[in-house]
């Protein structure tokens, strides 16, 4: 057998999903020695040296479906581009396997699904191998508010792979373990910032893309109006490849069914040239709070801009979003909370310990000294909550939300400056984009004298991810911003 961290010539680390789909047509490894690098790579990583804890568990059967597509491949040929490629989902991602569905919660450690979530069955359709689990902010960040992001009390604290700093959330394994090449590319979900905030933070890309675009069932649930899972990858061309995959109508979501571009392929819109003559607005309002903790770099993010002028678009400078403020309220989104993981608690098996909130702190307070590292404030305001889809304030806000953030924020300034996207420094505009259920993507855009990543994000209206990707793959492909993580 091959040396497990040398397949060939080729770099595993950096390989795209393009590169290892050719080496393997070409005979040079096997899918079943590709899991044989990525778990050495976990096992070296992930779980010794510098222990960036961003694997929840591995897939025990990953090497057996990797055997079964070997044969498949060799005998009717490959099924795509994902045909034995080794993927890891979040912990908040149903999988109809032997690997547990927990969002990082000790309480739900033990709940084993009884069937894939409908993105999992898509990704197993299209050849991929669910290697594994990635650890999470627990509950979605649903839990306390003193909570540190990516700590969850079944799977601790992930680590940056590029130093001591902030790691994101709630996507935080996904993003760690992409950028650490533990697979070929992974999933995350997103509320607000779930997805953009890591994959920026950790110099990878992610997409979060329109509500609808992907299906929700199998997910356990955090917002019924603004949750999605999108792809994170090293590059947008992986990206795509896997929102390819990951795309498609579901009967059980009726978010998918308002979806008729019907786009079955987004791979002709990764064009080098698709910042030419693209119009480009710039939002600069930058919070205090993120020039304090060190997340926002001026000088790179004017350097992001001017990047985009040499490759030819128009950029308008200090572009103005009326609602970006708001008056935004937070009645949904902790109503939304109470109703959709009360649901999904009742319907757990009946040997599992809770089947409602209150049994949820009930237990956590039972096994406090493992559970409750950070308390559970934001979880017992939430249970105490009554009636959630009557309630007058979620009515009201489930309303004002979307004109605020859709007429009055990214669809005014698009159509009044007549764009074709916005830039974001970091994922600042993760919230209003996530109130209006709008695609988001996040990119590298180099890194701080201390080596801490910088990116950018671009935004656009609903189902615009084919002018989205345009433009961050060409941007990717002329700035070649993304470093991958160096250790002693």
């Amino acid at each position: 057998m091959k040396d497990p961290f040398n397949l060939m010539n080729l770099d595993i680390e950096e390989a795209s999903i393009y590169e290892l789909q050719n080496a393997m047509e070409q005979g040079e490894f096997t899918s079943k020695e590709l899991v044989f690098c990525y778990l050495s790579r976990i096992a070296k990583y992930d779980q010794d040296g510098p222990h960036i804890n961003s694997i929840m568990e591995i897939n025990p059967d990953a090497i057996f479906i990797a055997e079964a597509l070997d044969i498949e491949r060799q005998r009717k040929g490959s099924r795509g581009p994902l045909h034995g490629i080794p993927i890891l989902v979040k912990d908040n991602i149903e999988t109809g396997d032997k690997m547990r569905t927990s969002a990082g919660a000790l309480a739900l450690a033990q709940h084993v699904s009884t069937r894939d979530a409908f993105l999992i069955r898509r990704l197993r359709e299209s050849g991929a191998i669910i290697l594994g689990k990635t650890n999470m902010t627990e509950w979605a960040n649903g839990i306390s508010s003193t909570m540190w992001a990516g700590y969850s009390s079944k799977g601790g604290q992930v680590a940056h792979p590029y130093g001591d700093f902030f790691v994101g959330g709630s996507s935080t394994g996904s993003a760690a373990a992409v950028a650490m090449s533990f697979a070929a590319a992974a999933i995350g979900t997103e509320t607000s910032a779930s997805i953009l905030s890591p994959a920026i933070q950790m110099s990878i890309v992610g997409i979060k893309p329109t509500i609808g675009l992907i299906s929700r069932s199998g997910l356990i649930p955090f917002s019924y109006s603004q949750d999605t899972a999108g792809p994170m990858a090293r590059t947008v061309s992986d990206a795509v490849v896997l929102l390819n995959a990951l795309a498609g109508r579901d009967e059980r979501d009726p978010a998918t069914w308002r979806n008729d571009h019907a786009i079955e392929d987004y791979t002709p819109f990764l064009d080098k040239n698709g910042l030419q003559g693209a119009r480009i607005g710039v939002f600069c309002e930058v919070p205090d709070s993120q020039r304090e903790s060190g997340e926002y770099n001026e000088e790179l993010f004017h350097q992001a801009s001017s990047e985009l002028i040499k490759a030819g678009a128009e950029v308008g400078e200090n572009i103005d979003i009326p609602s970006f403020h708001g008056p935004w309220h937070w009645n949904k989104m902790n109503l939304e909370f109470n109703h959709g993981v009360e649901n999904y608690l009742q319907r757990l098996p009946a040997h599992m310990p809770v089947h409602s909130l209150s049994e949820l702190i009930d237990w956590n307070e039972k096994y406090a000294d493992a559970a409750l590292k950070y308390g559970q404030d934001i979880l017992e305001f939430r249970e105490g909550l009554t009636d959630p889809l009557k309630n007058k304030d979620y009515i009201m806000e489930s309303i004002m939300d979307l004109y605020l953030a859709q007429n009055e924020g990214i669809d005014y300034a698009i159509n009044s400056y007549q764009l074709d996207a916005i830039m974001f420094p970091t994922y600042i505009g993760a919230d209003i984009c996530a109130k209006a259920g709008y695609p988001s993507i996040a990119i590298p855009a180099g890194y701080g004298a201390n080596g801490r990543p910088f990116g950018i994000t671009f935004a656009g209206k609903a189902f615009t991810e084919p002018t989205l990707i345009r433009i961050a793959y060409s941007f990717e492909q002329i700035t070649k911003h993304r470093k991958k993580p160096i250790f002693n």
